[in-house]
């Protein structure tokens, strides 16, 4: 029987709607069609308002790094104009500083800037993990350790929150690279999955209870995540218990119907109407009247975070210059002392050769929809100059052209060799790091590799400073006298840089990251970023330094190094309780750590597990606590490390359950996940026994059988490019006449509104690999569903379907 739309009223009256969420008194007052125009935005970045129940529109805003409030109708990408405020160092850059007090301020900060300016959640933070270094994203994210990303996501949302500003983690879930990320496949097991992927969204959740959970556009196991009810309702709402909405990236809703009936609650932008999608299937039974009011409710519960604009300028002027100099701040203090002979920090009164066009015109955010409109840019040149600094200037090479230029190379030969000290800075182009598309090498540019190499010949005594969101290599490491990773240090970089050299702030950074040596040493490689529509993860948990340590490769850089500017010894390491019992939550690690250098200094203390019980298969090394101690010179502290017995546990997959091993887990103090100082060791007295996973599984599957055993199942095969459907990607489609044709109109369309070869780049790549879907839903109404399916028709040579189409009413 048809359901009558009577029935969404009578099961939001009679208790269907059992959570005691907010929203779920007003939607009851509401109609069925103002519930299900809820469900979609009102425009780009608002949601829907209904003025007869006095509901406003709640306004969101890119936030990664900064706000990124669009002028006018705005887009997803960063290609429009955008309101002036404070780009802070992105995630890559902040998660060096293993210090979630400094992620929790500068997330107030950001929701002290949303709060002036109208915004009611900010779509970030950004936690997926960095499962390789190419990834075109990573400088988005935290780090390739969950336990780190979690924690560090945790605090951030934790400072944005507190302004009453909401947040929003993303993306939900397993979004690990750019090519074809609407429409790839993610294949991996259940472990690798719980263990890794899931975990830093499960303490980010559990620990800080964002507003917004924002979904993935990929798929995983053949179910897009904005369709995936195994994830959405099953994981994120009953196991996890978030409450608050779920809302899909910027046109990766595939199914709306699947969406609402699986827990996806707001699907953006808006502009276009897919309401009698969601009415046909609640007539004919496909979804129930509560999945649309439930979904509904949440939304509502928004609307105390609906705020009235504001005059921008006026608004922020007050805590912009407060907030630039936090941006400074966290820059030098995030920034990785790589290697030091000594020469580091520099007195004032050292003449400086400044080597390098960033070091004028600096690098210092990534592309895409985490771009910010910096308020204001600090060049190094201009902050050593103003500090008083002696200094000469060279280029060094031309930001734009990958090709060495000799003649710059030779001016800056003889600016090193005029003065006491050269300090070069390179890194990776804009254009390299970008949303929609991931890096080809891990290589710096041509002129950069050769400058360096140049510069170290002419004066030993030369600092390197790389600026890039993620690893790269340095085959000129061992000739210089220092080398420095500031990774992407926001708008206030280069004073930073100044800080740093001059030693006004320790850079107290610790890598989040394993720097390889070679793309040989990434287990993932093989794999990355997928063939066709499908990724396979055969390298299962041997992700980063899970995987080094226990394939004994040797970094370039491990996972934790950092050496700062101090000195200190460690010593009397200890552990609360030598046996873990059933129901004990956590044990402490404790370790006296001793400034023994002559200025005050700040020390990072790691906590890797070792199973020893052989239950499952393990990494060799697996991070389960940290923490952060700064001290001045000749002191001593105690630093207890708090370690969950959460973290030392396994997904068993024949339960379906987090379990801990019984029998033996080390717990080894490190510098870093190559250096380790100490070791302590607990029993675990009440644990699984025995092997539980299938025998004859290696680390890494790279047989297809072993993939298999893994999986459990047979590996499925991808979609076929045809016949092309909605899900089939632009560049598929362009295959045929119908398809080049709408592909030119739309990139042409795209192409006008680039202002620089960095964006240029990112639009032609993000329009080729557009879900067809994807330009009905990012199109404000432009374009509709009649009109695309009818291209679709032509372009699979079904001429009477094609007509059939366009003869129906929208």
């Amino acid at each position: 029987m048809p359901a009558d739309p009577s029935i969404l009223r009578t099961a939001t009256s009679t208790g269907e709607l059992r959570r005691t969420e907010p929203g779920v008194d007003a939607v009851r007052t509401l109609t069925l069609d103002e519930q299900l125009s809820l469900l979609s935005g009102q425009n780009f970045w608002q949601t829907q308002a209904i003025e007869r129940a006095g509901i406003r529109p709640v306004w969101l805003s890119d936030g990664t790094n900064g706000l990124r409030v669009a002028v006018g109708e705005g887009d997803n990408l960063g290609i429009g104009e955008s309101v002036p405020s404070t780009c802070f160092p992105p995630a890559s850059t902040l998660a060096a500083s293993w210090n979630p007090a400094l992620l929790r301020e500068i997330g107030v900060a950001v929701g002290e800037e949303a709060e002036a300016l109208g915004v009611g959640v900010v779509l970030g933070p950004g936690l997926n993990l960095k499962r390789h270094p190419l990834g075109g994203r990573n400088f988005e994210y935290y780090s390739e350790d969950p336990l780190l990303s979690g924690v560090l996501a945790a605090a951030t949302v934790a400072g944005i929150q507190s302004t009453g500003t909401g947040a929003c983690v993303k993306h939900f879930a397993m979004n690990n690279h750019e090519r074809r990320r609407n429409t790839t496949d993610v294949i991996a097991d259940e472990r690798t999955k719980r263990e890794l992927y899931l975990r830093g969204f499960h303490i980010a959740i559990t620990e800080s209870r964002p507003r917004m959970v924002m979904t993935a556009y990929n798929k995983i196991d053949g179910v897009y995540c904005s369709d995936d009810r195994w994830l959405l309702t099953d994981i994120l709402r009953d196991e996890w218990g978030f409450d608050g909405v779920v809302v899909s990236d910027w046109g990766a809703e595939a199914d709306r119907v699947q969406g609402v009936s699986a827990g996806m609650d707001l699907e953006m932008p808006g502009g276009h109407d897919r309401a009698g999608e969601l009415r046909g299937a609640l007539e004919n039974g496909e979804l129930l009247p509560a999945d649309v009011a439930r979904s509904a409710a949440r939304v509502l519960g928004l609307q105390d975070l609906a705020r009235p604009s504001a005059d921008t300028a006026q608004a922020l002027s007050p805590m912009l210059d407060g907030h630039d100099a936090l941006a400074r701040r966290a820059a030098a203090e995030s920034t990785v002392v790589l290697t030091n002979d000594g020469i580091l920090p520099l007195a004032l009164t050292t003449r400086i050769a400044l080597i390098g066009a960033f070091a004028k015109d600096p690098r210092f955010q990534g592309g895409g929809s985490a771009l910010v409109n910096a308020a204001t840019v600090t060049p190094a040149f201009d902050a050593l100059h103003d500090a008083g600094v002696d200094l000469l200037y060279a280029p060094g090479y031309d930001a734009a052209d990958p090709v060495a230029d000799q003649r710059l190379i030779d001016e800056a030969v003889d600016a090193a060799r005029s003065a006491d000290v050269a300090v070069v800075m390179v890194g990776l182009p804009g254009i390299a790091e970008t949303e929609g598309y991931d890096r080809s090498t891990l290589a710096l540019p041509q002129q950069h590799d050769a400058l360096v190499e140049a510069v170290t010949r002419a004066n030993p005594r030369t600092v390197v400073l790389v600026s890039s969101g993620a690893p790269v290599l340095m085959p000129w490491r061992s000739e210089a006298a220092a080398v420095l990773h500031s990774y992407l240090g926001g708008q206030a970089s280069g004073g930073a840089v100044a800080d740093v050299l001059l030693g006004v702030v320790e850079p107290a950074g610790r890598l989040p990251e394993t720097f390889p040596a070679s793309l040989e040493d990434v287990a993932s490689h093989p794999w990355f970023p997928g063939t066709d529509d499908q990724t396979q993860h055969r390298e299962g948990l041997f992700v980063g330094y899970r995987h080094a340590v226990t394939a004994g490769t040797t970094s370039l850089f491990p996972f934790g190094h950092g050496l700062g500017y101090g000195r200190t010894t460690w010593s009397e390491t200890s552990v609360s309780s030598p046996e873990i019992i059933d129901g004990q939550t956590e044990v402490t690690v404790s370790v006296l750590v001793s400034n023994t250098g002559g200025r005050t200094t700040t020390d990072l203390v790691q906590i890797y597990a070792h199973d020893r019980t052989g239950a499952v298969l393990r990494p060799r090394r697996e991070l389960v606590g940290f923490a952060r101690v700064t001290l001045r010179p000749g002191r001593t502290q105690r630093v207890d490390v708090e370690i969950a017995t959460q973290t030392l546990k396994f997904w068993d997959v024949r339960t379906g359950q987090w379990q801990l091993p019984r029998g033996q887990i080390d717990l080894e103090v490190a510098r870093s996940s190559e250096q380790i100082e100490a070791v302590v060791s607990v029993d675990v007295l009440d644990g699984v026994t025995g092997a539980v996973e299938p025998p004859s599984v290696p680390p890494i599957a790279t047989a297809d059988a072993q993939f298999t055993r893994r999986l459990g199942h047979p590996i499925p095969r991808p979609d076929p490019i045809r016949p092309f459907t909605r899900n089939s990607t632009l560049g598929d489609f362009a295959q045929v006449r119908v398809g080049r044709v709408l592909q030119k109109m739309i990139l042409g369309a795209a192409e006008k509104t680039a202002s620089d070869p960095v964006t240029l780049a990112m639009v032609r790549e993000v329009t080729a690999e557009l879900a067809l879907r994807q330009i009905v839903l990012t199109s404000g109404g432009r374009m509709s569903w009649k009109v695309l399916d009818t291209l679709i028709a032509l372009g699979n040579r079904r001429p009477l379907r094609a007509i059939s189409r366009a003869l129906q009413r929208q």
